[in-house]
């Protein structure tokens, strides 16, 4: 137990619990606005359905923009609007908006890319069935492009459990916080060492819970 002697498990457990809810609450926010935002920019793409050049390429550019901001200075750049949002800047809920604005342009252009994926074929046949835009699009491009935007999910997780950690930085709490707070600036080893475990643990069954799912919805 010596090997532990900085532990905390009240607080390991908390910290663990934070993480969860920050992942859980941003994820879920990622996919409502990332899901709509990757289908706008596949289907107003040239070629597509509901093509749009000056659309598709201002919708682009915003992705663009924010998937290249470092997410530690997103959070730092967000303060004012996190607050606006949210009423503070700190704990779980103040790291909500920057995970999300930092996430779901990323997780749109996974989307987008796995509609590119499906064949023309299918959604030629749906029209030619008398499907409209949005049977086909609901009906058809989605469902078979499923796998791949569960895929991008599972990716777009894991990269938040790192965003999570990061967000530690600015007091978000979670198991970032705690290897931030103890682990480096007390020197605390052990403490590092038990959160980096159960951070690389989380990614594990994010992994294992996101490729069940894609062989799940792949069986035909």
């Amino acid at each position: 137990m010596s090997l532990f002697s900085n532990i905390d498990w009240a607080d390991i457990a908390a910290a663990t619990l934070d993480t969860l809810t920050m992942l859980g609450g941003s994820m879920a926010l990622t996919v409502i606005l990332g899901l709509p935002l990757g289908v706008i920019l596949f289907l107003t793409g040239k070629g597509q359905m509901l093509e749009n050049k000056a659309a598709h390429t201002a919708l682009g550019l915003l992705v663009n923009i924010l998937r290249s901001v470092p997410f530690v200075i997103l959070l730092i750049v967000m303060i004012p609007l996190t607050v606006l949002l949210v009423g503070t800047s700190l704990g779980v809920a103040g790291a909500i908006p920057p995970l999300v604005v930092g996430a779901a342009p990323f997780y749109a252009r996974l989307v987008e890319t796995a509609l590119r994926e499906v064949d023309k074929g299918v959604v030629e046949a749906s029209f030619a069935l008398g499907g409209t835009r949005r049977q086909v699009v609901l009906g058809a491009l989605l469902p078979e492009a499923m796998p791949g935007i569960i895929a991008g999910a599972t990716v777009t997780a894991i990269a938040l459990v790192s965003y999570t950690a990061m967000a530690g930085v600015v007091g978000a709490g979670g198991l970032g916080d705690l290897a931030i707070r103890f682990g480096y600036q007390r020197f605390q080893t052990d403490v590092m060492v038990v959160t980096v475990v159960l951070l690389l643990i989380l990614v594990q069954v994010l992994q294992m819970i996101g490729d069940a799912v894609v062989r799940k919805v792949s069986h035909r």
